[in-house]
């Protein structure tokens, strides 16, 4: 399984734009891949993360990753199991999270949008939350969101690009 970390400069961008939300968050960073996301997140101040990735390889990065940073697992909790599995059982233990990050493989992108959108129509993301789908820069995003969706933000870069999603006022 090869990793695709978000580009330095993409997630610099992306958090700078998330500025305060970040501070005190229950973070979710679903397809964590190294978990670069999530760390991140922590660094600038999120209260706890969850990552959540399926693939072994993965998961045992992740967890080097936050050993390395000395987390215990009030802070950083590790999830093997697929996006929407995932979402799901969270969601039935009655957890929530101000911040959600999804980069899934480009080449099923739209997987990250369906466990975004599954984690707010499940109660994991409350009205307020924030999601961020990193993405192909050509992923039809907009065609692609459920109707209760709405993209706050779009961070174009090169290739890739970070779609800030949040719930449409309604």
């Amino acid at each position: 399984m090869p990793l695709r970390p978000t580009p330095d400069a993409m997630r610099e961008r992306a958090f700078a734009v998330l500025g305060d939300r970040v501070s005190d968050a229950r973070f979710l960073d679903l397809f964590a891949g190294t978990g670069a996301v999530g760390l991140e997140a922590l660094s600038r101040g999120a209260r706890s993360i969850v990552f959540v990735d399926n693939h072994r390889a993965a998961a045992r990065l992740v967890k080097a990753n936050s050993e390395s940073f000395d987390l215990d697992e009030s802070r950083a909790r590790l999830i093997v199991r697929p996006a929407l599995k995932a979402v799901h059982e969270l969601a039935a233990q009655h957890d929530t999270f101000d911040l959600a990050w999804a980069d899934p493989p480009f080449e099923s992108w739209h997987e990250g949008l369906d466990a975004l959108a599954a984690a707010f129509e499940a109660g994991l993301l409350p009205a307020h939350a924030l999601t961020c789908l990193e993405c192909p820069s050509r992923a039809d995003v907009e065609g692609s969101l459920p109707p209760d969706l709405e993209i706050m933000r779009d961070l174009a870069g090169g290739a890739s690009r970070v779609v800030m999603i949040e719930k449409a006022n309604t």
